[in-house]
């Protein structure tokens, strides 16, 4: 699809390489139009070991661009976001030693545990990486490569991230930006450089990592040949993980908060003040400009109040109000709060109970997980009375949307804009070519604009009666279910 008349600027590209997929979009850098789109998918390996084969992103990103047709060709600008903490181990000629370790292996588990031993324990972490670090966070991830595969660390001549890896591809240049690098657990945030002291301790050479970009900066420029359908020259941002692109996106301005309703469940507020949560709880991420942007993830979400309706066959909309039922929809074991050995528990159960009210009960456990990790997000120059942002999978869906309104006291705006990482990405390129601000370019192609729900009088009732449950249930929670 080319160009069309009512084109007022130059043209941009935003992808968003995620865990699933490769979605495209080109872009009006004037008016946020989306001109043109793609999508290809990704494999990932299941169980315990969840890998990809970074060279199957690269082909996916190309197939996305070619279904963009020739507006990809007239674009000016590109940026790359993708999914955060995976593990790309590349030989002297760039190609793939293995696999990349993804985000939600969970292999590593014990390397986590053993780093935060020698490294004097989660307040050193956080006061040094604004991270304690799981087995999300690629530092473990290498250390459980250097132990189990050890040929395979010998043979890495370089160390990047999906990201990093795809704008390398374009580019030719090792480069990252601060917003995925604060998600390695080797780039510290009280200094924002890499942290040899902890590269050291995995035994991980420096000048394997990727050059840490400006924001704003124009990494290079696209260098490729027929393989994508850029103009040669074509500008390169630095790209960014995909939490910091979609706040990119929404154009967040510091203290909005944004609730994201997707398998896992996800919040963060975009802040001035750089984070650091010994418990754990929080993630003290850097964002793609120079603020930062504290996380907080629940495992339970979506999937799991989908599942809860599936056993009572009912549509996930059929929740009905009413009755004092408790369910705790911790069907993966939960992050927040600290549970991972956690199964989902029902309290209250009674011959009166309905199928509706026992589902409107397992979403009113997750939106209860999802506004306690709220609360320790925003800090203290955050309006606690502005909309709720309710971005993913679920934020269009009126059970969900009534929940969170009901459960925060608080508004709701749901934004139209779709895509919002990849729109991200699309406003990080056009900064290069315009010198805004990406977050205020967003803001003026009005990507967060959406229908405000009106708040509703908060239900301390249930709040408090969740609560109550959770703290009675701990100590059996915390147990791991015999016969695991």
């Amino acid at each position: 699809m080319s160009s069309a008349p009512s084109t007022q600027g130059p043209l941009v590209v935003g992808v968003d390489s995620s865990t699933q997929s490769t979605k495209a979009l080109v872009v009006d850098a004037a008016t946020g139009r989306v001109v043109a789109s793609g999508h290809a998918p990704h494999h990932v390996t299941t169980g315990e070991a969840r890998e990809s084969d970074p060279q199957e992103w690269w082909e996916a990103l190309c197939a996305a661009l070619r279904q963009c047709g020739p507006a990809a060709r007239e674009a000016a600008a590109v940026s790359i976001s993708g999914q955060q903490h995976g593990l790309v181990t590349l030989d002297k000629s760039g190609r793939p030693v293995r696999p990349a370790l993804l985000w939600n292996d969970v292999r590593s588990a014990a390397q986590a545990r053993s780093l935060l031993e020698r490294f004097g324990g989660p307040k050193e972490w956080a006061d040094r990486v604004g991270s304690v670090p799981g087995p999300s966070f690629t530092v473990t991830k290498w250390a459980w490569l250097a132990e189990h595969e050890p040929s395979a660390a010998r043979s890495t001549a370089s160390v990047r991230l999906p990201h990093d890896y795809l704008t390398e591809r374009l580019t030719g240049l090792g480069t990252t930006d601060r917003g995925d690098a604060s998600g390695t657990g080797w780039w510290a945030s009280a200094s924002e450089t890499y942290d040899e002291e902890i590269l050291g301790m995995v035994g991980l050479d420096p000048a394997l990592l990727p050059r840490v970009a400006r924001p704003g900066e124009v990494v290079g420029t696209v260098h490729v040949g027929d393989e994508l359908p850029f103009s040669k020259g074509t500008l390169v941002a630095p790209g960014t993980g995909d939490n910091a692109a979609a706040a990119l996106g929404l154009g967040l301005r510091p203290g909005t908060p944004v609730l994201s309703l997707g398998t896992s469940g996800t919040v963060y507020a975009v802040s001035r003040h750089r984070p650091a949560d010994p418990t754990g709880t929080v993630a003290g991420f850097a964002d793609a400009r120079d603020a930062w942007l504290p996380l907080s993830c629940t495992l339970n979400c979506t999937l799991a109040v989908d599942r809860m309706a599936a056993l009572l066959s009912l549509d996930r909309e059929a929740v009905a109000p009413g009755g004092a039922v408790t369910l705790l929809p911790y069907l993966d074991g939960e992050r927040t709060p600290d549970l991972p050995h956690s199964t989902g528990m029902v309290h209250g159960l009674r011959h009166d109970t309905t199928p509706g009210q026992l589902l409107q009960a397992a979403y009113d456990g997750a939106v209860h997980s999802l506004l306690g990790a709220l609360d320790l997000v925003l800090d203290q120059d955050a309006d606690r009375s502005s909309p709720l942002l309710l971005i993913g999978g679920g934020a269009r869906g009126t059970a969900w949307q009534h929940t969170v309104r009901r459960l925060s006291g608080r508004p709701v705006q749901v934004p139209k804009a779709q895509e919002l990482v990849a729109l991200g990405a699309a406003a990080q390129a056009a900064g290069l070519l315009t010198g805004e601000d990406p977050s205020a370019i967003a803001r003026r192609w009005g990507t967060a604009q959406g229908p405000v729900l009106d708040p509703t009088e908060r239900d301390d009732e249930t709040l408090s009666r969740i609560s109550g449950v959770l703290s009675d249930a701990a100590p059996l929670l915390g147990r791991a279910p015999r016969g695991e």
